[in-house]
């Protein structure tokens, strides 16, 4: 490498490095980051301009708004309510019945805004079934960072392998005739539960508690305004899964989606009895999305500098060579690596490695799935490589006014994450790796 490759490298690993350690917050690194690599000449403003992809940006953007609108609904109340009935008053079963609904919703809304709808549901719950508090709340926040890569929507993993490899949406259900993300990744949750469920929560699903006893009900407050969202989040869902149809990136589907929300719930006033859009746009994480522009920008350095093709270059014997081999060191050093490194960059950037693989017949797919689902699942292990755990685990320390230590964060981040991990590394072996390795 010369000078400029070197410097440009030094300058994503300090970043990271301050990302990780929060020596100053993630995204006013990230942005220092880029700002020094254009000042020292790594590139122009207009390339780090240019070398953010807006079109996931938009697709994160309009899905948060609108999820901001669902969240006031009232929707996700209610069903928390059916999950206690559901449950029939065996409160080992509802906790199931929660993470499983937190996961579902996570396939379509950002995982924090799942669990800051979630944790405020579930813990009245709790209490009235004399749970403890951590675990549930734990369990959700699990399960919502477990799904989001289930499909296009719900994360920044996914629309990041939509930007790099241009998957559509039904590619994560169904591709190169087998079964892929979705499926996969709800097969794994379905035994990830039932694994949880037998580890920490079997006795207590043994326990009936009256429900009517319990005094617990929720009603949607604007049944009007719920269909509303609820309907224009579904029609925006189905517009992007038919995008190729349509002829249009997925963003400018998605915030056709958003807009289009705003104005309806605008003209409809007092009908719908809304919350602004200025208090929607107000509880956006910004610090996430000026994080992820500068992501964008920081890896671009890196591709710019020819760093990313010469790392390919030097991996490319090995997955060429023994994909099956290759592919499981890629899932299993990822899997640890992620738990302690936020894994947004570490995935991209191995997204783009393994792109720059394919001109030379290695086969890619089977690497890029492998790398999404170990980057997302070893992400559950601790709160440093998910900030959807961060959340959780505030949530937590706030209700049980004391701070969960290590160990009890762990004593259900490591069976969670090595159940899932294990679960979806056997089915990403036997359906994408092997086939490919033949």
């Amino acid at each position: 490498m010369d000078t400029m490759a070197w410097v440009a490298l030094a300058i994503f690993a300090i970043t990271i490095l301050a990302v990780i350690t929060n020596v100053v917050d993630g995204a006013v690194a990230a942005l220092i980051g880029v700002a020094t690599m254009i000042w020292v000449g790594v590139m122009t403003e207009v390339e780090a301009f240019q070398l953010v992809d807006w079109n996931v940006m938009a697709i994160l953007v309009s899905i948060w708004i609108i999820a901001g609108y669902f969240g006031k609904t009232g929707v996700p109340s209610w069903l928390s309510v059916r999950a206690l009935r559901l449950s029939g008053g065996r409160p080992g079963l509802l906790v199931m019945i929660l993470s499983l609904l937190a996961g579902v919703i996570s396939m379509f809304v950002d995982n924090v805004v799942v669990i800051l709808m979630m944790a405020p549901v579930a813990l009245p719950l709790a209490r009235a079934m004399k749970l403890p508090v951590t675990p549930v709340v734990l369990m959700i926040g699990f399960s919502a960072n477990f799904m989001g890569t289930a499909l296009l929507l719900g994360d920044l993993p996914p629309q990041m392998l939509h930007s790099v490899s241009g998957a559509e949406f039904r590619d994560f259900i169904w591709q190169h005739g087998r079964p892929s993300s979705f499926p996969i990744l709800m097969a794994t949750f379905a035994v990830t539960l039932a694994a949880m469920y037998a580890y920490g929560f079997r006795a207590r699903g043994r326990e009936a508690v009256d429900i009517a006893s319990l005094g617990i009900e929720t009603r949607i407050p604007n049944r009007f305004f719920a269909a509303v969202v609820v309907g224009w989040f579904l029609a925006t869902v189905v517009g992007m899964a038919l995008r190729e149809l349509l002829g249009v990136k997925l963003g400018f589907i998605a915030l056709t989606g958003a807009v289009t929300l705003v104005l309806a719930l605008e003209a409809l006033g007092e009908r719908v009895q809304a919350p602004s859009f200025e208090e929607i746009l107000g509880e956006l994480d910004w610090r996430a999305i000026f994080f992820y522009i500068a992501l964008f920008a920081l890896v671009g350095g890196l591709e710019k500098m020819k760093i990313i093709d010469q790392l390919a270059h030097a991996l490319r014997p090995l997955f060429a060579e023994n994909l099956a081999l290759g592919a499981t060191l890629l899932y299993w050093v990822t899997v640890p690596i992620v738990g302690i490194v936020e894994h947004d960059a570490y995935i991209l950037t191995f997204l783009y490695t393994i792109k720059d693989m394919q001109s030379t017949g290695v086969a890619v797919w089977p690497l890029w799935w492998m790398l999404l689902w170990s980057g997302t699942l070893g992400s559950n292990l601790t709160v440093a490589g998910a900030p959807a755990l961060f959340a959780a685990l505030n949530i937590c320390e706030r209700e049980e006014k004391r701070k969960i230590a290590l160990r009890e964060f762990l004593a259900w981040s490591v069976p969670f994450t090595l159940v899932a991990a294990g679960v979806c590394y056997a089915l990403g072996m036997a359906i994408w790796v092997l086939p490919f390795a033949r």
